[in-house]
């Protein structure tokens, strides 16, 4: 059985606990919406799934009453004996850390995973890009973030919310909006919408050493957004090196796909 408001509530007083905003906690207390989002990950009976930010449990239990094995990570060492408690009856294993310093081949070993989690609001697109870098066995994702946050991630070339995120998950993997979430499922209520998006792997673009040069470009071409390429690029690449790649001096840096970065950074 999945937290309700007064589930999540309960337990909060029952220990004497608040939200963190430090840790960016917002529990989820809508079982609809966890629901939703193990129906929207596709996940399936026996399989393995990773939680980041499990908190009160509320995903947690959804996840493995649909079947999964699930590994859930906690920092929080004020709720995780809550957690354990939560999750006792079912297959879950509680992994008290940090998500961002995780070892992550360690963790998971030679077996295929999902992530699927409420991601606390403020290690949110930091924690998508270490896991796509780092956490090779880590095939998808569903993540709940905030709505800023999620069209980011999923944003095409020439958007309004296309930038270095965006750039440097599609490196890896594709992305979209597949839900959006309003502030009434959460304990405390935030003030903005949250979006579910969906991440799938795919194989990176290029190799490790052109993923250097390349986000280094990037990195620099957004340093100064609204400038043309030859402008914001000085020092790094000249206009005849962004000709040669094929791309205009004159573009600026949200008009680029991650693969018109990685020609500009093979072009000598």
């Amino acid at each position: 059985m999945t937290h309700s408001q007064a589930t999540i509530r309960a337990l909060l007083d029952e220990h004497g606990l608040d939200a963190s905003r430090a840790l960016g906690q917002n529990f989820v207390a809508d079982p609809n919406t966890v629901r939703r989002i193990v129906r929207l990950a596709g996940v399936q009976p026996g399989d393995r799934v990773v939680e980041v930010g499990a908190g009160l449990g509320s995903l947690t239990l959804a996840l493995a009453e649909a079947g999964a094995r699930v590994t859930a990570i906690e920092v929080d060492k004020h709720l995780l004996p809550i957690l354990r408690d939560v999750v006792a009856s079912h297959d879950v294993t509680v992994v008290a850390a940090d998500a961002l310093a995780v070892d992550w081949p360690a963790l998971l070993g030679d077996e295929p995973a999902a992530l699927v989690a409420n991601l606390p609001y403020n290690i949110a697109t930091p924690l998508v890009l270490e896991v796509l870098e780092h956490a090779l066995g880590i095939e998808r994702m569903l993540v709940m973030v905030q709505l800023e946050v999620g069209e980011r991630l999923a944003a095409g070339p020439g958007t309004k919310a296309y930038g270095i995120p965006s750039v440097k998950r599609a490196w890896w993997a594709d992305a979209a909006v597949v839900g959006k979430v309003p502030p009434t499922v959460f304990i405390p209520k935030p003030r903005v919408d949250s979006a579910l998006v969906e991440i799938v792997r795919h194989a990176p673009v290029g190799t490790e050493d052109e993923r250097a040069a390349t986000f280094a470009l990037v990195e620099a071409g957004y340093g100064q957004r609204r400038k043309m390429l030859r402008r914001s690029l000085a020092g790094l690449a000249d206009p005849a090196r962004i000709d040669a790649a094929g791309l205009r001096p004159e573009a600026r840096a949200e008009e680029l796909t991650v693969t018109d970065w990685l020609r500009l950074a093979r072009t000598p």
